[in-house]
C-alpha cells in the first residue's frame, strides 16, 4: 500500500550542524512491505570510528510517551571514505551493514531518530525521551500528526512538512550541506549531492532461486565497472542455519580477471540421505578489498530435501480412515458413560480442563507444534493449509508483516471473539515449560493448539472474524475438507471454557464468546468426518497439552451436546469409531453413473452429503443396494448407518 509521507525536519542549534556524526538521510516508508527501510549516517571526516555513540529511535504518537522503541550501538562501526554508512534491511542497496533491520523496524512516525553520546545500555526501550548527551537528530511523520511533545523536548524551533508528490513512498528524507533537508528518491551509501568516491559495487545473483539436493547451484558475480589493476578475488560462505559445508561442494571463491566486471561459481548440493527438512543457504560475502562496496549481501536459494518422510495416511483432500487409533489412556472417557445434558458436558468439561492435569502453553510453542501437527502426510517438509487444501513448506512461516506465499496461526474461534487476543506470551518456551490451567482460564485460549491450524496468511486475514456456513464458507472452489475439523474444533473449544458458547445464525463479528452458526456446524461435523489426519493431530497435541479433543475421538458426542441428542444418555457404544467400516464396500468408486454397496446383512439407511454439507439422499436398505449418482462431478460423503452404528464413505463422482 502506498501511503502519504510527511516529513518533518529537525533543525538544532549550531552544536547540532558542527557534531561530527549527523543523521544524513532517512527512509522510513516503501512502497509495499517496507522491506527498503534505513537510516544513513554521515561523519566530518573519513573513515571516522562510531565508538562511543548510540542510534535511538523514540515514538511521538500521541499517548505513547514519548519512550524509545529501538536503539543501535555502534561500537565497533567505521564510515567509509566518503564519511558514509548506513543501516537497514536487508534489501537495501548497497548493502547496509549487519545485523539487518527487521522488515517494518522503522515506524512510520510521528517519531524521532537521534544520535547520543553512549551505549545501547543506556537506552533500553521505553526510554523517556531527553536532550543530554544529544548529537543529532531528526523527527518525522507519515501523517498530519507531529511528534509536538518531543520537538519540545529535543528543542526543535522549524518543522518542515513535505507530501509532495502526493502519496509518495519512494523518496527518502536527505540533509543538505548546508543543514537544511529536502526529499528526492534515495541515494543509501552515498553523499546526497553525488560527489565523492564512487565505489565499484560487487553483485551477486543467481536465478536459482529452488533447488532440490543433488542439483548444481550457479552463482553469478558481477561488478559494477571492470576490474583494474589486480584481478578481484571473492570469497564467500554458504553456511546458514542447519546447511552447512557437509550440504555442498565446490570452491567458495571466485576470481574476477583484471578487464571483467563478471564471474561464476558452482557448487554441487549434496544428497546427504538425512531427513533434515528444507534449508535455505544465504550466499554472503566476506570482507571486500578497498575500493570495493557490497551492493547486496543477502542472496538466499532454497534447498529442498528429497529424503522426506511420507506418512501411512492421507491428506485431508484424499483422506483415511482407521489408519491412526487414538492414543487416549484406557478409562479417559469412562466417566461419561449414561450422562446426559448438563451432566454429560460437565463431566467432558472436568476431564479436557482438569487443572491438576491439563498444560497452557505459549503462543511461541504453537509454530512448533502445527509444524507437526499439521504436517503434510505426503512431505514432511510441509505444512497442510486447512482453507486453502493444499501443502506449504514450513520454511514459509510468516515472521513479518507480509503475509503473501506465506502461512501463519490461524484460531478458528478468533482471537478478538474469545477473549484471549495475547492472552499469552509470544515466545516458544518448548513443551516442558507450561502453566496449569481450568474452565475459566480463558487466555489460556490464545495459544490452545485444538483449534488452531496452520493457514494460507491472506486467506487468514479474509476470513476474519466472520462465522461459519452463515458467512463463511472456505474460498471459491474449495471442497470442504476442513469443515468438520473446524466443527469439531469449536465443540471443542465451548466445551473447554466456559465463556465460550456455540449458537444458531450469525452474530456480530464483535461478539465476545460467541460464534455461529451451531447448525452448519453439526452438519459439517456429519457431511466431513473425522480421518486420520486429524486424529493424529489430537494424539500429538495430547503429548503437549495433556488433553484432547473428545469430538475427534468420539464425533457422535457432538449430538449428545449440541444437536438431536441432546437429553439423551451417552454411551460409547454409540460411537462411529466401533462401526466395522472395513467390512463395507462402495464400488465402483470414482462413480460413473451408480454404486453398489455390500458387506452390510441387516437393514440401513443412506444419506450422501455434497462437499457443503447439504444432504441429497438419503434411503434405506436391506443387502447389497446399488445407488444412482446422477450427481455432479466432485466429492460426496455417505453415511451408513445400521443398529445404531455409523460408518462415513467417501465417493468421488467423474
Amino acid at each position: 500500500m502506498f501511503k502519504k509521507l510527511l516529513f518533518c525536519f529537525l533543525l538544532f542549534t549550531s552544536f547540532s550542524f558542527q557534531a561530527q556524526i549527523v543523521i544524513n538521510e532517512i527512509d522510513a516508508d516503501n512502497p509495499g512491505s517496507d522491506n527498503k527501510e534505513f537510516v544513513e549516517l554521515k561523519s566530518s571526516s573519513p573513515n571516522f570510528s562510531l565508538n562511543g555513540y548510540v542510534l535511538v529511535f523514540f515514538n511521538g504518537q500521541t499517548g505513547a510517551g514519548t519512550l524509545s522503541y529501538f536503539s543501535l550501538d555502534l561500537d565497533g562501526y567505521t564510515t567509509d571514505v566518503n564519511g558514509i554508512i548506513h543501516f537497514g534491511n536487508s534489501q537495501v542497496s548497497p548493502s547496509p551493514k549487519t545485523p539487518y533491520f527487521p522488515l517494518n523496524a522503522i515506524q512510520n512516525g510521528p517519531d524521532v531518530i537521534a544520535v547520543f553520546a553512549g551505549n545501547a545500555s543506556d537506552y533500553p526501550i521505553d526510554t523517556p525521551a531527553n536532550n543530554t548527551n544529544l548529537i543529532d537528530g531528526i523527527a518525522y511523520s507519515t501523517s498530519t500528526t507531529f511528534p509536538t511533545a518531543l520537538m519540545n523536548l529535543f528543542g526543535i524551533t522549524i518543522c518542515s512538512i513535505d507530501n509532495q508528490p502526493l502519496g509518495s513512498t519512494s523518496n527518502s528524507v536527505q540533509r543538505k550541506n548546508d543543514g537544511t533537508y529536502e526529499v528526492k528518491p534515495p541515494t543509501p551509501g552515498v553523499n546526497n549531492d553525488g560527489t565523492g568516491i564512487i565505489f565499484n559495487y560487487v553483485s551477486t545473483s543467481t536465478s536459482q532461486t529452488t533447488l532440490s539436493e543433488g542439483q548444481t547451484l550457479t552463482i553469478n558475480f558481477s561488478t559494477s565497472a571492470p576490474v583494474t589493476t589486480q584481478p578481484l578475488v571473492i570469497s564467500f560462505s554458504l553456511n546458514n542455519g542447519s546447511f552447512n559445508a557437509s550440504d555442498f561442494s565446490g570452491l567458495t571463491s571466485v576470481t574476477i580477471p583484471v578487464g571483467s566486471s563478471t564471474g561464476l561459481a558452482t557448487i554441487q548440493l549434496l544428497d546427504d540421505s538425512l531427513n533434515e527438512g528444507d534449508e535455505e543457504l544465504k550466499v554472503v560475502l566476506n570482507t571486500l578489498p578497498t575500493g570495493y562496496y557490497l551492493n547486496n549481501n543477502d542472496l538466499i536459494v532454497r534447498v529442498n530435501d528429497i529424503n522426506y518422510i511420507v506418512l501411512p495416511f492421507g491428506t485431508p483432500m484424499n483422506p483415511t480412515f482407521g489408519t491412526v487409533s487414538s492414543t487416549a489412556p484406557s478409562g479417559y472417557y469412562s466417566s461419561l458413560e449414561g450422562l446426559s445434558g448438563v451432566a454429560l458436558k460437565q463431566a467432558l468439561q472436568n476431564i479436557i480442563a482438569n487443572p491438576s492435569v491439563v498444560h497452557a502453553h505459549n503462543y511461541g510453542d504453537i509454530e512448533t507444534i502445527l509444524k507437526v501437527a499439521d504436517q503434510n502426510p505426503a512431505n514432511s517438509n510441509q505444512v497442510w493449509l486447512m482453507y486453502v487444501e493444499q501443502p506449504r513448506s514450513k520454511l514459509d512461516f510468516q515472521d513479518s508483516n507480509s503475509n503473501i506465499g506465506k502461512w501463519n496461526r490461524e484460531h478458528i474461534f478468533p482471537q478478538s471473539r474469545g477473549g484471549f487476543q495475547d492472552g499469552t506470551l509470544s515466545f516458544a518456551d518448548g513443551i516442558n515449560n507450561w502453566l496449569p490451567t481450568n474452565a475459566d482460564d480463558i487466555l489460556a485460549g490464545h495459544a490452545d493448539a485444538h483449534h488452531i491450524r496452520a493457514e494460507d496468511g491472506p486467506e487468514n486475514s479474509l476470513r476474519s472474524n466472520r462465522d461459519y456456513g452463515s458467512d463463511y464458507n472456505g474460498p471459491t472452489g474449495n471442497l470442504g475438507s476442513w469443515k468438520g475439523d473446524v466443527a469439531r474444533s469449536l465443540f471443542y473449544m465451548a466445551v473447554r471454557y466456559n465463556a465460550l458458547s456455540l449458537v444458531n445464525g450469525n452474530p456480530a463479528d464483535t461478539t465476545v464468546g460467541q460464534i455461529g452458526d451451531l447448525a452448519s456446524l453439526l452438519q459439517w461435523n456429519t457431511s466431513d468426518p473425522r480421518d486420520d489426519f486429524e486424529m493424529n493431530r489430537n494424539n500429538y497435541i495430547y503429548t503437549w497439552q495433556v488433553n484432547r479433543n473428545p469430538f475427534i475421538d468420539y464425533p457422535n458426542l457432538a449430538d449428545y451436546i449440541f444437536g438431536a441428542n441432546v437429553g439423551q444418555p451417552w454411551f460409547s457404544t454409540l460411537s462411529n469409531s466401533n462401526f466395522e467400516e472395513s467390512k463395507v464396500v462402495i464400488y465402483p468408486n470414482p462413480s460413473k453413473g451408480e454404486i453398489t454397496i455390500s458387506g452390510i446383512d441387516s437393514e440401513y439407511s443412506v444419506e450422501v452429503y455434497n462437499s457443503l454439507g447439504s444432504k441429497i439422499y438419503e434411503s434405506k436398505f436391506v443387502g447389497g443396494n446399488k445407488i444412482q449418482t446422477n450427481w455432479s462431478s466432485g466429492v460426496y460423503f455417505a453415511k451408513i448407518t445400521s443398529n445404531s452404528k455409523a460408518v462415513v464413505k467417501k465417493i468421488v463422482v467423474d
